[in-house]
This record gives structure tokens, sequence and C-alpha cells, in this order.
């Protein structure tokens, strides 16, 4: 069942989401070559809680940490721990910030010092893929509008598309409905209607879109071994078009 929020309840996604930007803008503010990925969890665990919030990945399906922290060829859920981030990484940083009853959830691929240019080309096309999907959220247009306008960018760039996992509806669960694939067909899929809050979340591999589940049952990677990466925002669906509620 799709939710669609109030006004008074949009506003409340928007101060989740402000704290979610802000763990994400820390995130990039701090990462570097030689810390751990779980530094890097624990001082984006700090700034949400000194805002007032809870991480909402801590616990979550028991999830062991605060932040999903996805390096190089891991494509989501990445565990952080006593691995050291290197120059010429990418590391992807999925975040999530509980407050007042509503999540807001948001994702960025860092680059770590001089990446190569494969890589750089990954990350540029998948976050403009991000905002080319956001622009295809109108009111009236169905989810399967912004699936095929993600989908037919990234292919014309020659990468990959992840097709195992989506993007997703968000509000007081961190996952609701309605499902937003980052493939499939114009004109299908749920309307998109105002009050309708949804996580855009592109993820997206140099070659091949199969993924496999690590043994620690949580972190995904590439089949191929080829680098991936992964933007994400939360957005509201207005009268107007799409409002971004993760912006920093």
């Amino acid at each position: 069942m799709i939710i669609i929020k109030s006004p008074s309840e949009i506003e409340k996604m928007r101060l989740a989401g402000k704290i979610t930007a802000g763990a994400l803008k820390v995130a990039g503010e701090k990462i570097r070559a030689g810390m751990t990925t779980k530094e890097l969890d624990r001082i984006i665990h700090d700034y949400i809680v000194s805002q007032g919030a809870q991480p909402s990945f801590l616990g979550y399906g028991g999830f062991p940490a605060s932040a999903c922290i996805s390096v190089n060829n891991e494509v989501i859920h990445g565990i952080p721990g006593s691995r050291k981030i290197m120059d010429g990484d990418i590391v992807s940083v999925d975040v999530g910030a509980f407050i007042n009853g509503y999540h807001g959830d948001s994702c960025k691929t860092f680059a770590v010092g001089q990446i190569s240019s494969e890589a750089r080309a990954l990350l540029d096309a998948t976050e403009e893929s991000l905002y080319i999907g956001i622009k295809a959220a109108r009111p009236g247009a169905r989810v399967g509008d912004i699936s095929a306008a993600i989908e037919g960018y990234i292919l014309s760039k020659g990468f990959a598309v992840v097709k195992q996992y989506v993007g997703h509806g968000v509000g007081r669960g961190l996952h609701e409905d309605p499902e937003v694939p980052n493939y499939g067909k114009a004109g299908h899929g749920p309307k998109l209607v105002p009050g309708m809050t949804i996580a855009v979340e592109p993820m997206v591999n140099i070659v091949g879109e199969e993924v496999k589940v690590m043994p620690n049952k949580w972190t995904v990677v590439t089949k191929s071994g080829s680098l991936s990466a992964h933007f994400e925002h939360t957005i509201a669906i207005t009268s107007d078009g799409a409002e971004i509620l993760t912006l920093p």
C-alpha cells in the first residue's frame, strides 16, 4: 500500500532529510585514505545523534552499523569494519536519519584521491542518472517513467544497471511501497501523485548487472568484479514536480 503524506508529515521528512544530507556532507569532508570504514561510520553516527536523530540503519534487520559503506566492487550494504580506505578507491556511503517518526535516506559515491578515468565516468553517469530520474518524477507520471529514464541514460553510457535491488517508498518506514526500479518501461507502474515520498537510487556497474551476496549475508558485490556506484535522494512528489528532501 502506498502511503500519501500530508503537508505536516512532509515537513517532518524535510528535517529527517536535512540531517541525512548533513551526515553525507560530513562523510565527504572527513573521508580520506588511511582511515578505516569503521572510523567513517563512527563519524556519521556521532553527527546523526548530535542532531537529535537516530541512525535509520543501525539494527535495521540486524544491520550492525549506522551507515552502509561499500568500496569499489561492493554495490550496497557494506559493513563498516577494519578495512582501510585507499587512495584511488570509490566509496559509496548510504545513510539514513530517523527523527519525529520519519526517515530520510540518501547515498553518494565518493572518489578518494586520484581515481581512474573509467571510475570517474561511472560516478558522473550514475549521479547524472539520479537527477534524470528525479526530473521524470512528475505528478501524473508513472514509476516506470523514472525507471526508463535512468536505464536509458545508463545504457547510453555503456554501463549496466543493477536490477536485483531497487528504490522504494520512504516515510514512517525506511522501506515502503512502491518499489522504484532503475529499469523498466515508461508509462508502467503506479501513478505518481502529490504526497508520495520515494527514494530514487540508481546502482550502476561498469560491467554486467549481475551481483551476489557475500558470506556475511549483507554485502552485495558485482559478479564481474567491476566497480559499482550508488547515488540516492529521498524526494516528495508535489503539484509542481519533485522536491528533493535530502539536499545538503
